[in-house]
């Protein structure tokens, strides 16, 4: 029976960080992994998403071209090499991956992972040959899948998840999006830029509804504005396929209506994925749909940890890969700092992109806190206008006291790069005056953020 330090179950961002740190640290490593490294953050979701959008951006951009005084014929969509690109993207990160093991002398098995008792690993491997591997410390990391709807079952031809979303051979004419979260709302933008007739539908009150609704309104209205259609306070109610389409029945706030397309995405949420990794046989911890865990991410079992998806909390790529480094340096006697959970970024890669972090102003007047908010538009900045780029706004939530930056939300240009700048001030207590007096290159976007805290403080500038 082979040893080792720790195994890993799952190499998506926080398996893979996890094994990397623990190998960093001296232990002798193993990960676990069924399909691909880098998981479907890697593979089927970051990465390869965000290479669909660039090429969104881009024929957006060409489409455009006269407003930057540039001549283009008119552009044409080759939907087979834009899906390609996005796969080699995905390819080379693979690859990445895969050197980083080598780099790190991680021993990759490419099978399935189950958790016995005693701290043993049941490996069936993908050929078929099932062995089992002692370790000290294992570590959980299998990720999640979409979310079924019972009236919508996914068949993988016409209602489809996000996976088989960016790796259709054709370009449908028309397309319905049911759930309107970060991964809805992405392939809303990426569909309907590239020429496809998009309705997008959401369950609750507002797309993005995990956003300030002040940012989700906005986003909404360049959405309608491009030409899509959005509804929300909708619930599909059933489903079927006539003549090569698929049939949506939809209770909508006007009334029950049929709708029509080629190809239905089911972006409602996600699944974790917790069956058969051997929870039960080794008496593991669960609560609805999650593994429980300590703060260090040790389960009720000793030795055994869990990160990511299958434990609460946001199911977002950096979390699990924070997670995964807390684990690996907490099972080496380390004494990791928690990871605080309020100072957690959100991240949406559409155009305009969306980011926040913290409370909403809305949630801060439910909790009756006495609140400043600064709000400086993207109209009103020199750079977004020499881009063209407009559309959108920063908004901060300052407490008024003492000044402390309760939240962050932003839409526009590239404001998923800007956010940072709020995490690195909250995670060392700036406050809003300090954002304030930070001088700012001029001219950036990021100035926008100055002249918000100057907004809270009825000092701005460009207003």
């Amino acid at each position: 029976m082979n040893n080792f330090d720790l195994i890993v179950i799952g190499s998506g961002p926080g398996g893979y960080v996890a094994a990397i740190r623990a190998a960093q640290l001296g232990m002798k490593v193993a990960i676990v992994e069924k399909e691909n490294l880098g998981g479907i953050c890697l593979n089927w979701g970051c990465i390869p998403t965000k290479a669909l959008l660039k090429s969104a951006q881009v024929f957006e951009y060409l489409n455009h071209a006269s407003e930057y005084g540039i001549d283009v014929a008119m552009p044409v969509v080759n939907f087979a090499e834009v899906i390609r690109r996005s796969r080699n993207v995905a390819d080379s990160m693979n690859k990445g991956v895969q050197f980083l093991m080598k780099k790190n002398n991680i021993e990759v098995m490419y099978g399935y992972g189950k958790v016995l008792p005693g701290r043993r690993v049941e490996v069936t491997f993908n050929e078929g040959d099932i062995k089992v591997f002692k370790a000290q410390n294992i570590l959980l990391a299998t990720g999640a899948r979409a979310k079924q709807l019972f009236p919508m079952p996914i068949d993988g031809k016409k209602i489809i998840d996000y996976r088989k979303a960016m790796s259709l051979e054709t370009q449908p004419k028309k397309m319905i999006i049911v759930g309107a979260g970060a991964i809805g709302v992405e392939f809303a933008y990426f569909y309907q830029t590239m020429g496809t007739e998009v309705i997008l539908v959401e369950f609750l009150d507002s797309i993005l509804p995990i956003e300030d609704k002040e940012v989700a309104r906005t986003l909404e209205k360049i959405f309608v504005k491009k030409g899509m259609q959005v509804l929300t306070s909708s619930k599909v109610v059933s489903s079927k396929i006539i003549h090569d389409k698929v049939q949506l029945l939809v209770n909508t706030p006007k009334g029950e209506q049929v709708m029509e397309a080629d190809i239905v995405l089911s972006a409602a949420g996600i699944a974790s994925n917790i069956e058969n990794i051997g929870l039960e046989l080794s008496g593991i911890e669960t609560e609805k749909d999650k593994v429980k865990v300590k703060e260090f991410y040790q389960t009720n079992v000793e030795g055994v940890y869990a990160i990511g998806d299958i434990v609460h909390g946001p199911a977002l790529a950096h979390v699990a890969s924070a997670e995964g480094i807390i684990a690996a340096e907490h099972m080496n006697g380390h004494h990791p700092e928690p990871l605080d959970y309020n100072n957690i970024p959100g991240c949406t890669y559409c155009i305009p992109e969306v980011a926040s972090v913290g409370i909403t102003e809305q949630a801060a007047k439910e909790k009756g806190l006495d609140i400043l908010v600064g709000k400086f538009p993207f109209s009103a900045s020199g750079k977004a206008k020499a881009a063209g780029k407009q559309d959108g706004f920063v908004k901060l939530i300052i407490e008024k006291k003492y000044g402390e930056i309760l939240g962050a939300h932003f839409i526009g240009e590239n404001v998923t790069e800007l956010i940072a700048e709020i995490i690195a001030a909250r995670k060392v207590e700036a406050t809003g005056w300090q954002l304030m007096k930070t001088v700012h290159p001029h001219p950036t976007m990021s100035e926008a953020i100055m002249e918000a805290a100057a907004a809270a403080y009825g000092e701005v500038i460009h207003l």
